[in-house]
């Protein structure tokens, strides 16, 4: 296998890893926590309530973009603020995130994932925008 067809298929699977967390995520805010739930934990945070509806549909419209490979490298970039707001919220956990209240090695790690997902594209299989430009020989 060629190392583009294997970037490729690391970008594939990155996509569909991190679409179906956020999708499952999002759903979890939604029919877990209800949206208002989540809305008055944003609160509890300091936050607006209205952006805990904001996150939970980004997060839902992000996963299925992610899962269908939609504009990949957009979607990515989206999605990493508020990976890192997510991040910012545990920091004063301390890194473990089996830490109370979580720590912030995992939204850490996540917003480095949206990082390289936006920097590989959507990989194989992946619907609108451009892949990854590859080095042309001379």
């Amino acid at each position: 296998m060629n190392s583009n067809r294997s970037a490729d298929l690391a970008a594939l699977l990155l996509r569909v890893a991190l679409g179906v967390l956020y999708l499952a995520h999002s759903l979890q805010k939604i029919f877990v926590f209800t949206l208002p739930g989540t809305a008055q934990f944003f609160v509890s945070l300091g936050l607006p309530g209205w952006l805990g509806y904001v996150t939970a549909f980004v997060e839902l419209f992000g996963g299925i973009a992610l899962l269908l490979g939609v504009q990949v490298r957009w979607v990515a970039l989206v999605l990493l603020p508020f990976m890192l707001g997510a991040m910012s919220q545990h920091l004063h956990n301390g890194w473990g995130f089996a830490s109370p209240h979580g720590g912030w090695e995992y939204p850490a790690f996540w917003a480095v994932t949206l990082a390289v997902q936006s920097l590989l594209g959507g990989g194989a299989l992946a619907f609108g925008g451009a892949k990854a430009p590859r080095a042309v020989a001379a």
